[in-house]
């Protein structure tokens, strides 16, 4: 064993050096794309290196060594961008955004939310912004347009639930709005069952509130309402006002206990959701670019080459800075042949050098890339 060790590590040496060497030529080679104004990255000749380098592998290695030459392209395209001091366009808009922004985030604003007052939005609101006055929209791309034609500066929207997973109609939006997320806050959620005065379980024929909300509350109502009808509206407020405006006796809703106190209803039972350990991060928007201080999270999205490895090197990419990614999410893009965009968060200072690299990196190896903000969550 000791004398095959004592040849891998001969191997290993003479493997250091020769990529040493490997990526001294690289400079050279991105000193002269620079003077005659090319671009560091030549598709046509990886893809002819990359056929090359599988003529010349034994056929049971060739799978490896494309692997690995994959890599070193990639460390080459990278130090190249070292060298020259080339800035991706997306760079040079956070450097610029970090001049720019205020370093104390609004205390007023008016701000776009979905729902009725008494949301669970409208309470993520209040905690991002001291004075906020808010505009309620019915759905989610309410918000969105809100902010996109001047209504408003800032849009609160919920993500994702600890239980439920994924707001995908928020996602879905997410491709076709120009915005910039500026703080991310996770809000502990807590349903009642919520009726006019007077009503008993026995009387409610019929559970109102938001899909997600349901979805949270699956069990109990299997469990307490297994005939109940089960109705959807958009939002928990809304449905909590419905059933209080309509005086109906045979239904109820499942919301925030507050909403009991806005639309002068009773709460039968409390925190009814199938779990203690209930969360929703919501996140806060806006058109600009913002990024104040203390940012440590990122969101982007991207889309990639319809080819194998492709998702494999921005994930390479970011996990060579030793970034660790916090949510990794995909949706299928509307009218394509089973093409999808993912959407990551991950986290890591914007003002350290492994960000800049990396947000340099990416715009080079995916297919469309878009750059979502930079923040805090609160």
């Amino acid at each position: 064993m000791e004398e095959y060790r004592e040849k891998i590590d001969e191997i290993d040496r003479t493997l250091i050096e020769k990529v040493d060497e490997r990526m001294r030529v690289a400079e050279g080679i991105a000193k002269y794309k620079q003077a005659n104004n090319l671009e560091i990255v030549d598709p046509l000749r990886e893809r002819a290196l990359m056929e090359k380098i599988t003529e010349d592998s034994a056929s049971d290695m060739a799978y490896y060594n494309r692997m690995l030459f994959s890599l070193l392209m990639e460390m080459s395209a990278d130090h190249q961008r070292q060298v020259t001091h080339t800035e991706s366009r997306v760079v040079k808009e956070i450097r610029q955004a970090l001049k720019d922004t205020s370093p104390i985030f609004p205390e007023m604003a008016v701000v776009a939310c979905q729902g009725v007052q008494g949301a669970y939005s409208q309470d993520a609101c209040e905690r991002f912004f001291k004075m906020p006055k808010i505009i309620y929209t019915k759905n989610f791309k309410g918000v969105f347009a809100a902010i996109d034609e001047g209504l408003c500066r800032y849009g609160v929207l919920p993500v994702e639930n600890s239980t439920a997973g994924s707001v995908n109609r928020v996602y879905d939006l997410m491709r076709t709005y120009d915005f910039h997320i500026v703080k991310s806050i996770k809000i502990k959620i807590e349903h009642s069952l919520l009726v006019n005065k007077g009503v008993q379980k026995a009387d409610i024929k019929e559970i109102i509130s938001q899909e997600q909300a349901l979805s949270q509350c699956d069990e109990y109502l299997r469990r307490e309402f297994p005939e109940a009808k089960i109705t959807v509206c958009e939002n928990t407020a809304a449905a909590a006002k419905y059933l209080s405006e309509s005086g109906r006796r045979d239904a109820a809703a499942l919301g925030a206990e507050i909403n009991g106190a806005y639309y002068s209803l009773e709460s039968l039972e409390r925190a009814v959701q199938d779990s203690d350990n209930n969360y929703t991060r919501f996140i806060c928007i806006t058109k600009p670019l913002e990024i104040y201080p203390g940012a440590n999270k990122t969101s982007f999205m991207c889309t990639t080459e319809h080819t194998p490895g492709s998702l494999y090197k921005v994930l390479s990419a970011i996990n060579a800075c030793g970034i660790n990614i916090t949510k990794l999410e995909s949706r299928p893009i509307p009218g394509s042949d089973f093409d999808f965009r993912f959407y990551f968060d991950f986290e890591e200072s914007v003002y350290t050098e492994q960000f800049i690299r990396l947000m340099n990196h990416l715009e080079g190896v995916c297919k469309d890339f878009r750059y979502l903000g930079s923040y805090i969550e609160v």
